[in-house]
C-alpha cells in the first residue's frame, strides 16, 4: 500500500483538492481511501462519500491533531492495508504552523491558500519547509501577478519541493496531483515510522488542565517572553 500525508492550515482546500485527485485514481482502477484527522468537528466524511471514496474521520479533541496522528499512524496504516487499499492518504488539520505531520520516506504534501497573502509562506514553518510537494489553491481568486509572487515566496522557503496549482471547485490541476499520489512510497507492515520534524515541547500545567493564570500556576516546560527592563527568558 502506498502512503501519503497531507498537511496545511485550516480551510485551505485540502479535502477538495484530494477528492478530485483520488477520483482520477479511482478511474484508473486503484483502491483509494482517505483518513481525515481534525480537532472538534469534520464534515469531510460526507464530502468523500459523495465521490464514492471511503474515508474515516478521527477527532483529536483536546490533543493536537498532529500529536494524534503520531500516536495513531501505525494503526491507521494497518487499517488501510487490511482493507486492501492501493493508496491511503492521511489528511491532518493544521493549527499552529510549528508542527509537521510528515514522515520520513513517505510522500509529504503541503496545501497552501494563495489568498492567505504573500507573507504567509515565511510564517508556516516546517509544515511547508519539509514538504515534498506543495499544492496552491484558490489561485483563480487573485491576479496573475499575485499568484506568481506567492509561488516565488513558497519556492524561497522550500527550494526542493514541486509546486502545483489545483482548483478545488473545478478540479483543474488535480490530474498532476493524482500522478504524484500514485507514485507515493509503499509502506510495509511493521516498518519503522519516523517524523521528519520534532513536535513542540509543550508539557506544562496548562496542558494538564490548569485554568488559573499567573507565574505561580505555571510549571513544567514554560517559556517566558523577555520584556524591556526585566529578567525574563526570551
Amino acid at each position: 500500500m502506498r502512503l501519503a500525508v497531507v498537511g496545511g492550515p485550516p480551510s485551505v482546500g485540502k479535502t477538495q483538492a484530494l477528492i478530485h485527485a483520488l477520483g482520477h485514481l479511482k478511474k484508473r482502477g486503484l483502491v483509494v481511501r482517505a483518513v481525515k484527522l481534525d480537532c472538534l468537528v469534520a464534515g469531510d466524511e460526507e464530502a468523500y462519500a459523495r465521490r464514492d471514496i471511503e474515508a474515516l474521520v478521527g477527532l483529536s479533541g483536546y490533543v493536537c491533531p498532529d500529536h494524534y496522528l503520531a500516536t495513531n499512524i501505525d494503526r491507521i496504516a494497518d487499517w488501510g492495508r487490511d482493507q486492501g487499499s492501493d493508496l491511503l492518504v492521511i489528511e491532518s488539520a493544521g493549527l499552529c504552523n510549528r508542527c509537521s505531520p510528515y514522515l520520513h520516506e513517505f510522500l509529504a504534501v503541503a496545501v497552501m491558500d494563495t489568498l492567505s497573502g504573500t507573507g504567509t509562506p515565511k510564517k508556516v514553518g516546517p509544515l511547508l519547509r519539509s514538504a515534498d510537494l506543495v499544492v496552491l489553491t484558490r489561485g483563480d481568486l487573485v491576479s496573475q501577478a499575485e499568484r506568481e509572487v506567492f509561488r516565488l515566496q513558497v519556492a524561497a522557503v522550500n527550494r526542493k519541493a514541486r509546486i502545483l496549482e489545483v482548483n478545488g471547485l473545478t478540479g483543474q490541476g488535480s490530474l498532476a496531483l493524482a500522478d504524484c499520489l500514485a507514485k507515493a512510497e509503499v509502506v510495509q507492515r511493521g516498518a519503522e515510522l519516523r517524523l521528519r520534524y520534532p513536535m513542540p515541547a509543550a508539557v506544562c500545567s496548562f496542558c494538564l488542565g490548569e485554568k488559573r493564570l499567573g507565574a505561580e500556576y505555571a510549571s513544567g516546560n514554560v517559556r517566558m517572553m523577555k520584556l524591556p527592563g526585566d529578567g525574563g527568558r526570551a
